[in-house]
Parts: C-alpha cells; structure tokens; sequence
C-alpha cells in the first residue's frame, strides 16, 4: 500500500488504498475530504468524510492540517484532482485523489470531465513567462464560457457563463497593461512570438483538447458547472503560484486580485450548481 505518511509524486490512491488507510488507522489521524456540492454530499458519503466543497476550498486552506495525510474525492475523480493541485501548490504535500470518486467506492463504473494541462507551467518562470501564461489562461477560460453559453439551455446559467466570459475579456487588457507596464512591450505580440523562443509558450494551455475530451460532458447543465468550477479551481492556483513568486510589486498585486476574483467566480459557480442540481 502507498505510505499516505511520506510525500510522493504520484498524487493518487486507489479506492483499495483508501479504504486499508480507513481501516487500519485512528480516525482523526488523516483527512478525507468530499469536495463535492452539499447535495451530492447528502445524497451519499464515505463515512467520516468532511464536506468542503471545491468552490469553498480556497477559503478553508488556512483551517487544514497540511501535515495531515489527506484523501480527497468527488464523484468521479475530476475535481478532486483539481483540490489536489490546488493543496500541494499551498504546501500539502501528504495530499492524494481517490481514482474513480464515489462511484469507485460504491462498484460503479463512470468517467468524469478531465482537467486542462498545467505541464507547462515549471515553477521558475520569469514575470513575463507568468503574465503571458495568466494572459492565456484566461483567453482559454474565455473561449470555454463562450462555447458552454451556447449549450447551456437554462437563463441562469447562460448568463453567469456570459457574465464571466466578459470578465475574462477584461482581465486579459489588464494583464496586457500590466505587461507593458514591466516589460514596455506588447503582451499579444511577446506572445504570439514565442517569448523568444521559450518553451512554455509553444502552444499554451491546450484549451482545444480540454474541450474535445470533454465534448460529451457538454450536454449537461452539472457537467458543465463542473467543469467550469474546475477551470476557475486551476486559473486561482496557477495566480496564488504566480502572485508568490512575482518579484515586481505591481504586478503581484495584481495577480493577487485576479485570485481573489476567481474565488467569486467560484462561489457563483457553486450557488448555481446547488440550485439546479
């Protein structure tokens, strides 16, 4: 069985794994965290299992024990992977994911929306690499609301993709600013460019393979929440990575925002899964 006492970088646990973890240790002396909606929750849980929703989970890190070892899961295993990023980027690092969700834990068999690439993001980018990175982040996370909006069906939703779709656009000129402001170059060219031939802007993050694996989940109003809330989960952990790295005052500041904003986008996010769910 994987040690959940020692970091690893395999940051998954068989449904197996997990219940030996369950059976063979004290309770109190790991976590296991349900990061689904409230409804999902009481509908069926892992017994002694902690409720924290993934749009609450930003909020909350400072309550959790990060020396604890911690399991998470959700449904099917997309936004736990999600929470597992989003923990180990704030210094979890005894932190995994049950392979499969509930439905693994219950026998079921089910296949949930696959997260957006974050290979290229190495952990020693310069603040040009970090503003062109956010930049496409969030024309990604744009193009996403923008093909969502059109599938959605339900008022509500459509507008709240259409409201943060719009949002995006904006924090795309603001970052453009902030780039010219510490480089006084044009973002959109430095980008286009390559950033000199750096390899981390080849290609960006892979929006269109994001949404052709998920193209199938698309139909669903849930589904499509969910994987909005999982997209606004990675766009704040790559700020909060950025934002504590960033040398220059100003644009830490910002990214530090931008952060802040996504935590609203989250909450959103996770008030209208609640209430159509």
């Amino acid at each position: 069985m994987k040690d959940p006492q020692r970091p690893t970088a395999d940051p998954t646990m068989t449904v197996d794994q997990v219940k030996e973890l369950v059976t063979e240790n004290e309770p109190g002396s790991f976590l296991l965290l349900d990061v689904r909606q409230p409804a999902e929750y009481e509908e069926i849980h892992i017994p002694g299992a902690r409720l924290i929703p993934l749009p609450e989970l930003p909020d909350a890190i400072p309550r959790l024990d990060p020396t604890k070892p911690t399991v998470v899961y959700c449904a099917v295993g997309g936004r736990s992977r999600v929470a597992v990023q989003l923990l180990r980027g704030q210094g979890f690092q005894r932190v995994f994911s049950m392979a499969g969700g509930i439905y693994a834990w219950e026998g079921l068999e089910a296949v949930g929306p696959r997260e957006l690439n974050l290979d290229r993001v190495r952990g020693d980018e310069s603040p040009q690499e970090m503003l062109i990175l956010a930049y496409q982040m969030e024309h990604g996370l744009g193009r996403f609301y923008d093909t969502a909006r059109v599938r959605a069906g339900d008022a509500k939703v459509v507008e709240l993709l259409t409201t943060l779709m719009d949002v995006e656009e904006r924090h795309k000129r603001r970052l453009e600013q902030t780039y010219t402001a510490l480089t006084k170059e044009d973002l959109v060219e430095s980008r286009a460019s390559g950033l000199a031939g750096s390899d981390i802007m080849e290609g960006g993050f892979r929006m269109d393979e994001f949404m052709a694996q998920n193209q199938h989940f698309m139909d669903s109003q849930e589904k499509i929440l969910e994987m909005a809330i999982m997209l606004e989960s990675q766009a704040l952990d790559l700020y909060l990575r950025f934002a504590e790295k960033m040398r220059h005052e100003a644009a830490r500041e910002f990214l530090y925002g931008i952060s802040q904003e996504e935590k609203h986008h989250l909450a959103a996010l996770g008030r209208l899964y609640d209430d159509i769910a």
